[in-house]
């Protein structure tokens, strides 16, 4: 077990009423090994999605599915599938949706991941009395598409917030993601992202309001510690480079 993950793994964690997450990891990228995390929501009409899904275990399968029936998985931005296809082999009867332009992804195509929608604009309607999806855009087409639980006011990201925790890093990897401006308490996208979205500065600003007015009493993501408390407020710091403080 990696010092950077929070433990126990893949095992759900109740936060609200139908609404669940999975601590997984680590998940070396560029040689950070970062934490990574599932979002798992119950919709009203008892199926079950799963919003980045982390690694597959029979025991952590037959744990969701005694929730619901698992009928979605979302993949919400471009770099978020890499265990998807392991969950889809599990669950065939489920829809998988994925970011718009995450099928047109080289490494997508060659790995032949079956993507069967494209997250839209707003929720389907089978999701609206449930959930409000915001659309984060950026250059190289990217986008980011942010979940809004509205019975348990969580706000649902992947990689918009990165928040990791210095103490839980190698220690020669302290530094480097405290100048990329990632590190607790009030992390934010690592400056490559910050860079992408910024291709698009205006509408990802005009989104980012939007995520804010939605004033959440949580806000989730895949990589670091969850704003669990004054969660509006730590997210307004987080976008700050989005959306200045006033």
């Amino acid at each position: 077990m990696h010092a950077t993950t929070y433990p126990p793994l893949d095992v759900l964690k109740p936060l609200a009423p139908d609404l669940w997450i999975v601590d997984s990891g680590p998940l070396p990228v560029y040689g950070l090994p970062l934490p990574v995390r599932m979002t798992v929501l119950r919709l009203r009409d008892g199926s079950i999605l799963l919003h980045s899904p982390t690694r597959h275990t029979p025991d952590l399968h037959r744990a969701v599915a005694a929730l619901g029936p698992i009928r979605h998985l979302a993949a919400p931005n471009i770099a978020h599938w890499r265990y998807l296809q392991d969950w889809q082999r599990a669950c065939p009867e489920a829809l998988t949706w994925g970011a718009p332009n995450l099928r047109h992804r080289r490494p997508v195509r060659r790995a032949a991941l079956r993507i069967d929608r494209d997250l839209p604009g707003t929720a389907p309607p089978d999701w609206a009395a449930d959930l409000e999806l915001v659309t984060v855009p950026g250059g190289l087409g990217f986008r980011e598409v942010a979940f809004f639980h509205k019975p348990s006011r969580s706000l649902v990201l992947t990689d918009l917030v990165v928040n990791l925790e210095p103490g839980k890093l190698p220690w020669p990897m302290r530094l480097p993601a405290r100048l990329a401006g990632m590190t607790a308490p009030d992390g934010r996208a690592p400056l490559y992202l910050r860079a992408v979205v910024r291709m698009r500065r205006a509408e990802a600003a005009r989104a980012a309001s939007t995520l804010l007015a939605l004033a959440p009493e949580r806000v989730l993501f895949a990589h670091g510690a969850w704003f669990a408390r004054d969660a509006g407020a730590a997210l307004r710091r987080s976008l700050r480079w989005l959306v200045p403080l006033p």
